[in-house]
């Protein structure tokens, strides 16, 4: 339960998933994020790395961890299961 209660804190999972392709530095990550202040994702950011699921590249920008990446290919199959939702869900209420 302590791993979603962790996920489920604002704005985790949308850094993850923005991390899961390539580094990024935190101006960047925080523009893919659009709307996220620099405070949380800052926040955010210490969070993951005291976990060990971000870490900071060599060329300064943030990338996932192995921990990281092995979490991120987890949550693909929920991915593919919400998008298969949201399809179902706007059929029926198009109905």
């Amino acid at each position: 339960m302590s791993l979603l209660e962790w996920l489920g804190r604002r704005w985790t999972l949308r850094v993850l998933w923005e991390l899961r392709d390539e580094p990024l530095v935190f101006r960047a990550l925080q523009q893919r994020c659009g709307g996220l202040s620099p405070t949380v994702l800052n926040d955010r950011l210490r969070e993951l790395r005291a976990v060990g699921i971000v870490t900071v590249h060599e060329d300064g920008g943030y990338t996932l961890t192995d921990d990281g990446r092995t979490l991120g290919a987890l949550l693909l199959p929920l991915d593919r299961w919400a998008d298969d939702w949201a399809r179902r869900h706007a059929r029926r209420r198009a109905r």
